[in-house]
């Protein structure tokens, strides 16, 4: 893969950037609007994709990320987990967003309820690493993730081969997937993959079909 098109040396907090969605701005019950966010964006694409598979006759490629069965826990509820046990930056679920589209991309899956959860922890888990000043070990997030150790860090080496560990993501892609996440475009586009004209991270996300 090649490097981002679109570059821009960070030079404040990520946190402060005014993309519009205001990231560190809590919901009725006092947690980061983004989470909820992006939960409901992740499960309207889950609930797409598992609806197209079933109707169609495309085969979902099995990765390392799929489970046996789905876990008893939502989206919202393994996103909140996550972010009270991780203490990590609430921009890490942006980050961790963009992450996952650049591997759905990159390797052609499809998000459903079997892969999610796990792509989300280890998504969450590189973020915090990549982003945050302190953040925990692989061993700590296993046991938030629910994952023993072993899996968590053959998930996160395959995750990054997936990445092509293209980790750094510059200010204008994150305003981008902000913008995208706030005015809930994918109300309209979780089910057409090429809905955006360019293929680039600055285009925004494309795992909405994936």
């Amino acid at each position: 893969m090649g490097s981002l098109s679109l570059e821009t040396d960070i030079l404040c907090p990520i946190d402060c950037i005014p993309t519009g969605i205001y990231i560190t701005s809590k919901d009725s019950l006092g947690k980061p609007r983004v989470l909820s966010l992006l939960s409901t964006f992740l499960e309207s694409c889950v609930l797409q994709n598992e609806r197209v598979l079933e109707t169609s006759q495309a085969k979902e490629l099995i990765t390392i990320f799929h489970g046996l069965r789905a876990p008893s826990l939502s989206i919202q509820q393994y996103i909140d987990r996550i972010f009270k046990y991780s203490r990590c930056s609430p921009s890490c679920f942006i980050i961790a967003h963009i992450y996952i589209d650049r591997f759905v991309r990159s390797t052609s899956i499809y998000l459903t309820s079997l892969n999610i959860h796990r792509l989300l922890i280890t998504s969450v888990m590189v973020a915090a690493k990549f982003m945050d000043d302190a953040f925990f070990n692989n061993a700590y997030y296993a046991r938030v993730g629910g994952l023993s150790t072993k899996e968590l860090n053959k998930l996160e080496m395959k995750f990054l081969f997936g990445l092509d560990f293209r980790l750094h993501v510059n200010v204008h892609t994150f305003g981008k997937y902000c913008s995208f996440l706030k005015k809930e475009k994918f109300v309209d586009s979780c089910c057409v993959k090429e809905s955006w004209a360019n293929k680039d991270d600055h285009s925004c996300t494309q795992s909405i079909a994936r």
